[in-house]
Order: structure tokens, then sequence, then C-alpha cells
């Protein structure tokens, strides 16, 4: 017989966000998670009812205790917020010196790309 979880204290909720926003952004899934999120944000209440129903097929997969917590999480508005913010923390950590090296990347070969344009046109006149 299952143990049904009905509250849990601030502290566990936000273990459980920064799990699951770790989990999101290890796996390259920020803009993905980010997107459902927001897009499922008005059905909150339905989604986490949804996560119960379908809670004896996922304890095969996943720790129920667990799964029941961050379906208690997932009801709350505030939590959803902090989870949303938490991802973009989180992909910000991790991959920052990534995105500059890329982004100074595409900046030298724009500019190769307009030299080599210049180049072109110059040679016609």
């Amino acid at each position: 017989m299952l143990d049904y979880v009905v509250d849990i204290p601030r502290e566990r909720a936000l273990v459980l966000i920064d799990k699951a926003a770790k989990f999101f952004v290890e796996r390259h899934l920020t803009a993905a998670a980010i997107m459902t999120i927001e897009s499922l944000k008005p059905l909150h209440g339905i989604t986490s009812s949804a996560m119960y129903a379908v809670l004896p097929f996922a304890e095969v997969f996943v720790d129920s205790k667990a799964y029941q917590e961050f379906a208690v999480v997932i009801q709350n508005r505030e939590y959803i917020n902090l989870l949303v913010k938490r991802i973009e923390e989180i992909d910000d950590e991790l991959y920052w010196e990534e995105r500059e090296k890329k982004r100074a990347l595409r900046i030298k070969r724009r500019k190769q790309f307009k030299a080599s344009i210049k180049k072109i046109f110059q040679r016609n006149k």
C-alpha cells in the first residue's frame, strides 16, 4: 500500500529543485526544459495530478517518495519559478566559458567573411 506524500518542508523542496535543475542542465536540455515548464505553468495542478496517476508505473524506474515529493513541489507556482531560475543559473555556471569561446569564434568568422567580401569587390574596381 502506498503512503502518499502531501506536504514537504521548504528545504527539501529546494533540494529537489536543485536536483531536477542539474538533471536537465547536465543533459543539455536547458532550453527544452524551460520551454516545457513555462508552457505547462498554467496547468501545474493538473500536471501534478497526472504525475500521481502515473505513479504506479513510475515506481518501477524511480524512487516513489522522491517522485511524490516532486509532484508536490510542482503544485506550487513559487517552486516552479524557482526551478526555472535555478536551471538558468546552473546552465550559466557550467557553460559560460564554452559560450564565450563560441561567441569569439563567431565574431572572428564574421570578420573574416566581411574581409573576403571586401576583397572581392575591391578586385572588380
